[in-house]
């Protein structure tokens, strides 16, 4: 299997500083943004409010979101592929999650058909590239749409409540800034993504199928050659990515306590930036969870950051804008210099 990929043929010192490489830059980049909004803050008459430990619970909370979804993200984007109907397929889950829970149905059964909805969609969207060998870019396109109007069937074009005695306690706590055990310092569900963050790093640093997925998107045509069933891997990359956005759209509801069938349009796009602006290449063969993770951190403070200077929601999306040209830039240089 040493012909696999570049990725998987490099000895481990090499991959190792590659890794380090995609890392360090947008971990950097956090610590330059952190430090420019706390200046900034403590500048300010009535600063000193961004820097703390409850902005902190604060952003990890509103990031949790984009950032379990970026998790199968990061794996579609390695293995060379996209994914455009993560935003409805997440709303799409939350609204059926939400439908269970005011229909009466147990909670636990209702978070797995809403989870499940994420992954038959993700199995769908890797089964119509496979099979009819068409890109992802437009595959995903036509699901998105798709997906969409499902959820707004399902909703009958409304958003579906479910009373507050059908929502269980452990569900509205799951992104709860006030902790209920001031011991955890972060709400359950922020625990819940860095333990299937580390999952889903080990899957794809020590397993087959994660070697698998590098040299799919480091090139496909050497991967056939050396015997990966590429059809099949792709679609697991997929359905597992469903997972995620599936539990996003738990994320989302817990947050909500609604299903809103609308209320993912849109939503790819910083699940997509996550990856990228994490060093993640949209070309495929390069990425990494603790890069798509500071990603989503990075644009979560940036926006939490211009909310404590009093800036209008365009100038945070002009800066992640730029951050996201900036890092594509760096990636297609990269690639040219290698």
């Amino acid at each position: 299997m040493s012909g696999l990929s570049s990725e998987s043929a490099r000895p481990w010192s090499t991959r190792g500083r590659q890794w380090l490489r995609t890392v360090l830059g947008p971990f950097l980049a956090l610590v330059l943004v952190v430090a420019v909004f706390t200046v900034a803050d403590n500048m300010q008459a009535d600063g000193g409010k961004f820097a703390t430990l409850r902005n902190a619970q604060n952003i990890l909370v509103q990031s949790a979101t984009v950032a379990i979804a970026a998790l199968g993200m990061t794996m579609i984007i390695i293995s060379a592929g996209i994914d455009l109907s993560a935003g409805t397929t997440m709303a799409l889950s939350a609204t059926v999650l939400a439908w269970f829970l005011r229909e009466g149905y147990p909670p636990p059964l209702a978070v797995a058909i809403g989870v499940g909805t994420g992954c038959l969609a993700g199995f769908i969207n890797g089964s119509l590239i496979s099979l009819l060998r068409v890109v992802p870019f437009i595959i995903t396109l036509g699901t998105m749409t798709i997906y969409l109007g499902l959820a707004k069937m399902i909703g009958r074009s409304t958003m579906v409540r479910p009373d507050r005695a059908q929502i269980p306690d452990w569900m509205g706590e799951l992104l709860l800034p006030r902790l209920k055990y001031e011991w955890m310092i972060f709400p359950p569900g922020v625990w819940l993504l860095l333990i299937l963050a580390l999952l889903v790093s080990a899957v794809l640093r020590y397993t087959v199928f994660g070697k698998h997925v590098f040299a799919i998107g480091s090139s496909e045509a050497t991967a056939r050659l050396c015997g990966i069933n590429v059809p099949l891997t792709r679609i697991a990359i997929y359905t597992i990515a469903g997972f995620f956005v599936g539990m996003a759209g738990l994320y989302q509801f817990a947050r909500l306590t609604i299903g809103d069938p609308t209320s993912g349009t849109g939503k790819e796009l910083p699940i997509i930036a996550a990856v990228v602006i994490g060093g993640g290449s949209l070309s495929g063969g390069r990425g990494s969870i603790l890069g798509t993770l500071t990603g989503a951190l990075i644009m979560q403070v940036i926006s939490s950051g211009c909310t404590a200077l009093k800036q209008p929601n365009p100038i945070q999306e002009i800066i992640i804008g730029a951050i996201i040209v900036a890092a594509v830039t760096v990636d297609q240089f990269r690639r040219g210099s290698g």
